[in-house]
């Protein structure tokens, strides 16, 4: 099973599982765990190869996909027992977050996806095959420091860019390809969740320089009537980690609505 870690408020109250991105860990969240705490139990996930959920505690498997991840996650909840709970994702979390919603929404009582990937654009698309046809030449700690630089470029993004590469320093070189691989073969899945709607609240919270994903969520909260987006001026794709008094204010009170109705 995934390696986890809870924080409790009290039996009653609602849960809150966090998801990272590929070549993060539940350590990225630690500007959420404070406040979110004090209202919700707080649950936070390695997933399969990130943070403490290294092998030989799982099965290996040669192949990704996002149902299998997403089934990993959930494991972890059954364990807990618990039922449902407010998912929050960043970056590649946000299409695991996503993707168990479309197999079980009865787990799954909102959504807040931060620096959501719902589109890959041309650019994003280029910039994938160039680094699959480069990663059996170039090391693969270089290609991801390139990818983090082209995802977030700007000074005020060195701190949660730094993060994921230093993250990204503790993935084994076949972990990270695995991964690689399959965020390279996303654009089906992303291509279905644009066109149908999750039927589950959903709050995007996107940088206004997420100059490679905003623009495919501004179009989309258009068309799903349960959707709403929160764009954070000066800021980049990490929203959580570069500008962490407003990710929080704006999630927990999208979250306490919720919990109201």
């Amino acid at each position: 099973m995934l390696h986890y870690t809870t924080y409790l408020n009290k039996t009653d109250a609602p849960w809150v599982t966090f998801v990272h991105g590929a070549g993060g860990s539940s350590s990225i969240w630690f500007k959420q765990i404070r406040d979110f705490k004090k209202e919700f139990n707080v649950l936070l996930i390695d997933l399969r190869g990130h943070g403490k959920s290294k092998s030989p505690f799982y099965k290996k498997l040669k192949k990704y996909s996002f149902d299998v991840i997403g089934n990993e996650v959930l494991e972890v909840l059954d364990h807990l027992k618990i039922k449902s709970s407010h998912f929050v994702g960043i970056s590649l979390g946000t299409i695991i977050v996503r993707e168990i919603t479309e197999r079980f929404p009865q787990r799954v009582k909102s959504m807040i996806l931060g620096g959501a990937i719902m589109k890959l654009n041309v650019k994003s698309q280029i910039l994938l095959k160039a680094s699959v046809f480069l990663k059996s030449i170039i090391p693969y700690m270089v290609l991801y420091r390139i990818l983090a630089f082209i995802i977030m470029p700007k000074k005020n993004h060195k701190e949660s860019r730094n993060l994921f590469i230093n993250e990204a320093k503790k993935l084994y070189q076949k972990e990270f390809l695995r991964w690689f691989s399959l965020a390279s073969q996303v654009n089906p899945l992303l291509k279905f969740f644009r066109i149908k709607e999750s039927g589950v609240p959903t709050l995007y919270i996107m940088g206004e320089e997420d100059h490679m994903f905003l623009p495919s969520i501004s179009k989309l909260v258009k068309d799903h009537k349960l959707s709403k987006l929160h764009v954070i001026p000066e800021c980049g794709h990490v929203v959580n980690v570069e500008q962490p008094a407003i990710f929080n204010k704006i999630s927990l009170a999208f979250l306490n609505q919720k919990n109201k109705v």
